[in-house]
């Protein structure tokens, strides 16, 4: 009887271990979640951010470079998908289409010394420029988190919480473009 009272004992320690475990598991898994929602949350802002200093940064270059109506087309249009887009890779694969376009009316920019030499110009892009500054910290601090999920969720034993409570892996990354690898060139 004082044997099977002991198994029963250990049996039920071990249990309980286990059920704490996979309870811790699951909370760390749940707060890695939502800390990956609070930094989508920040992306979304500073992206807003971003669109709406635009059709200043348009209309400020539309009134010194009218032929240049293409690039001003396709930044506009952009603009417009990122607007429209809602789900966190909607809004990835717009961003990734706005941000040639931007570097593009950039380059006209440089084509037109008048535009550069605007007041109303250099505070746009002064203003840009900081909020695609921190574009790139709250992109890299969100796909930090997104891989720290998906690290915790292939790994042992937050697979098992993982897997019992439905956590699915996140792929919702920020990468660069195919064109950003390759070295600018430069010609004088």
């Amino acid at each position: 009887m004082k044997i099977a009272l002991i198994a029963v004992g250990v049996v039920l320690l071990i249990v309980l271990i286990l059920g704490g475990s996979l309870m811790g598991a699951r909370n760390q898994l749940v707060t890695e979640r939502e800390a990956i929602n609070g930094m989508w949350a920040q992306i979304d802002v500073v992206l807003q951010r971003r669109n709406d200093l635009i059709p200043n940064l348009v209309e400020t270059v539309k009134g010194f470079a009218k032929q240049e109506q293409s690039v001003i087309d396709s930044v506009t249009k952009a603009r417009a998908q990122m607007a429209g887009a809602r789900t966190p890779q909607e809004k990835i694969s717009a961003d990734a289409q706005l941000e040639p376009a931007l570097a593009r009316l950039l380059l006209v920019v440089e084509n037109y010394p008048d535009i550069k030499s605007n007041q109303n110009f250099l505070q746009l892009q002064d203003e840009l420029e900081r909020t695609e500054n921190r574009i790139a910290i709250a992109r890299r601090d969100y796909n930090m988190a997104v891989q720290t999920y998906n690290k915790d969720i292939a790994l042992f034993p937050s697979n098992i919480a993982a897997s019992m409570f439905g956590f699915q892996r996140n792929d919702a990354y920020f990468k660069a473009d195919e064109g950003a690898k390759e070295a600018p060139k430069v010609k004088f």
